[in-house]
C-alpha cells in the first residue's frame, strides 16, 4: 500500500517498453515522423486527464526540471512575496526559494494550525487568507504529499487570479488517481511525474503550461522544438519560431521510444477506468481501516480534507513508530513514514485482504 513511493508497472507498460528497446535493434524502421507522432498522442491523452488543450502539455523528464521552467518565466516586477505550505515537497521548495533569493522576494511558508482538530479546514482558510496583491506567485502540492491533506484548488486558484498571482501546482501525487481540472481551478502550471499515479516508468512526466506561458524562454535550445523540426531536409534552415503552445518547453529527445510508448500505455489504462472511479474504488476499500484508526485513537484527516488514494495517520503517543514498522515488516505490508504521519496509499491493485492485515496490525498494537 505504497503507490504513493512509487507504483508497480502495468503488465502493457512493460511491453510497451520492451517493444521499444527492441526496435533500436533496427534502427531503419524508425521514421522520422515516429519522433513526433507518439508524442503528440501522448499529450492527447495527458490533456484528457486535466482537462487541457494537448497543445498546452510539454513532455519532460522530471518534475524539477518544469518547476525551473516554470519560475524562469515568472513576472519579477508583481508582488513582494511567494507561497507555499509547510513540508511541501523539497523539489518545490528549493525551487520557489531560490527564485525568491534571486528576484529579492519574501518566501511565506503557511503551516498547518496546531491543533489536530478542523486541521484540513483550518489549513485551507490560512491558505486563502495569506494570498493578497502582494503576492507573486503561489506554488502548492494538490494534495499534502506527507498525509493527504487536500487543498481546495479551485478556491486558492479563484484567489490567486483576483490578485494577479501566478498559480503552480505539483500534481505529482494525485493526477491519475484524483480528478483535477486545471482550467476549473484557474492553474497556471501544473507539473507531475509518471512513475507514481500515473502508473508510468521513472524519468519521464508533464508539465502543463497555460497561454500566459507561450512566449517564455525554455530551458532547452532543442532542434526538436522548433516549428520547421518535422521536415528533417530543412533543419539547417535555422529559424526562431517554435512550435505553437507549449512546445518549447519539451525536453530535448522527448520522443524517446521507451519511456514516451510506456506512459502512452499507462494513461489508455487509467482513461480506460477513469479517474474518479479509481478515487471511488480507494473509498470504499479504506472504510474499515478509517473506521478502525477512529476507534483506536489515530489521528487521521477528516473526509472532507483528505484523499482516499492517500492518507497519514499519527500514533497515539503510547505506540512506538519502530514497534509498528518491525510489525508491518513481518507482515510484508508496505506503507511510507512521511513527517510524523504513516503514510497508505491504495490502487485498484489492493483488495480487502490488504486492509485488513493493516488493520490487525494496528489493533493488536
Amino acid at each position: 500500500m505504497n503507490g504513493a513511493y512509487m507504483s508497480p508497472l502495468l503488465k502493457s507498460v512493460e511491453e510497451a517498453g520492451i517493444k521499444g528497446i527492441s526496435r533500436k535493434r533496427d534502427p531503419s524502421s524508425i521514421k522520422s515522423d515516429d519522433f513526433f507522432n507518439e508524442a503528440e498522442e501522448t499529450r492527447i491523452k495527458l490533456g484528457s486527464l486535466i482537462n487541457a488543450a494537448p497543445q498546452q502539455i510539454a513532455l519532460i523528464p522530471s518534475c524539477s526540471y518544469g518547476l525551473k521552467s516554470v519560475v524562469n518565466n515568472l513576472p519579477v516586477n508583481n508582488g513582494k512575496y511567494a507561497i507555499t505550505v509547510a513540508e511541501e515537497f523539497p523539489s518545490d521548495y528549493y525551487t520557489i526559494l531560490n527564485w525568491c533569493k534571486k528576484n529579492d522576494k519574501e518566501l511565506k511558508v503557511i503551516s498547518p494550525p496546531n491543533s489536530l482538530q478542523g486541521r484540513g479546514r483550518i489549513w485551507n482558510d490560512k491558505i486563502l487568507e495569506s494570498i493578497n496583491i502582494d503576492t507573486a506567485v503561489v506554488i502548492i502540492s494538490s494534495i499534502q504529499w506527507t498525509d493527504g491533506t487536500r487543498f481546495d484548488l479551485q478556491k486558492i486558484g479563484e484567489r490567486c487570479k483576483e490578485v494577479n498571482a501566478v498559480f503552480i501546482v505539483d500534481g505529482t501525487q494525485s493526477v491519475g488517481a484524483l480528478p483535477i481540472d486545471v482550467t476549473a481551478y484557474r492553474i497556471d502550471a501544473l507539473v507531475c511525474a509518471a512513475y507514481k499515479w500515473l502508473l508510468g516508468p521513472y524519468s519521464i512526466g508533464f508539465g502543463y503550461f497555460s497561454e500566459y506561458f507561450n512566449r517564455g524562454v525554455p530551458l532547452e535550445d532543442t532542434w526538436m522544438n522548433k516549428s520547421n523540426a518535422n521536415d528533417f531536409t530543412r533543419l539547417t534552415s535555422y529559424i526562431d519560431e517554435y512550435k505553437p503552445g507549449a512546445a518549447r518547453y519539451n525536453a530535448g529527445e522527448f520522443s524517446n521510444f521507451i519511456l514516451t510508448p510506456m506512459l502512452g500505455a499507462a494513461l489508455e489504462q487509467i482513461i480506460d477506468w477513469k479517474v474518479n472511479l479509481i478515487q471511488d474504488y480507494c473509498s470504499n476499500l479504506i472504510q474499515p481501516l478509517v473506521r478502525l484508526l477512529k476507534e483506536k485513537n489515530f489521528w487521521i484527516e477528516d473526509e472532507n480534507y483528505r484523499t482516499n488514494h492517500l492518507f497519514g495517520f499519527l500514533l497515539p503517543q503510547t505506540l512506538s513508530r519502530a514497534h509498528l514498522l518491525e510489525k508491518l515488516q513481518e507482515r510484508k505490508v508496505f506503507v511510507s513514514i512521511r513527517g510524523d504521519a504513516i503514510r497508505v496509499s491504495t490502487h485498484l491493485y489492493n483488495t480487502e485482504r490488504d486492509i485488513v492485515a493493516l488493520g490487525e496490525i494496528l489493533a493488536t498494537l
